[in-house]
């Protein structure tokens, strides 16, 4: 049986609140990426609803409240740059592997750095940002692994040493409090590391 034009019409009405609704989302997501890649870590509601073009309301109808705006966001910062975590050459003798292994988190915290410090800076008011951050400390430890099997054989106090060095909050130390060029900073970090795994 043929639908009428009214029954088109109904079925049509939803389906165009649910294009607009999702469309409305992805610049609610899209302005926080663009806000906090600018630099403003913690933009408020006020400021995300301007920058998408919608209204206060529908940023608070798309996400219950501010915490599940920074939750949805971390997630999409980790879709975006999980990729520059997990690549890089994983071939070579220890002290290339270590050296690509610095490089490639380098890279990723130089793409990543704004995010991830919204993250910390709002970690202690929201409780999923902190189990999304000790998730992505794990993560980041397995693949150090994976790129140095040999750090299975330092003793627990090396271990988490190197860990210490090669995380983000030294990272950001260098760069920003000392001011150490990225360069600079890669030598750095993989000299210190050397002397606890490499031992030279």
């Amino acid at each position: 049986m043929k639908k009428t034009i009214n029954e088109k019409t109904q079925k049509a009405v939803p389906d165009g609140r649910r294009v607009r609704s999702e469309r409305s989302r992805k610049a609610i997501i899209d302005a926080m990426l663009k806000l906090v890649a600018e630099g403003t870590l913690v933009p408020t509601a006020q400021q995300v609803s301007e920058r998408a073009g919608v209204g206060l309301r529908s940023v608070f109808r798309h996400f219950s409240d501010v915490e599940s705006v920074f939750a949805t966001l971390d997630i999409e910062v980790r879709k975006q740059y999980q990729g520059l975590f997990a690549g890089g050459d994983r071939n070579g003798t220890l002290k290339e592997r270590l050296q690509h292994a610095v490089e490639q988190r380098a890279l990723a915290y130089e793409a990543s750095g704004n995010y991830l410090l919204t993250n910390r800076a709002q970690a202690w008011r929201y409780p999923v940002l902190r189990e999304q951050y000790i998730r992505t400390q794990r993560q980041l430890r397995k693949d150090l692994d994976d790129w140095l099997p040999e750090l299975k054989k330092l003793a627990l106090g090396e271990r988490e040493l190197v860990d210490s060095i090669a995380s983000f909050e030294y990272w950001n130390r260098l760069r920003e409090h000392q001011g150490l060029n990225k360069k600079t900073s890669t030598e750095l970090v993989t000299r210190l590391m050397s002397r606890i795994i490499v031992n030279d």
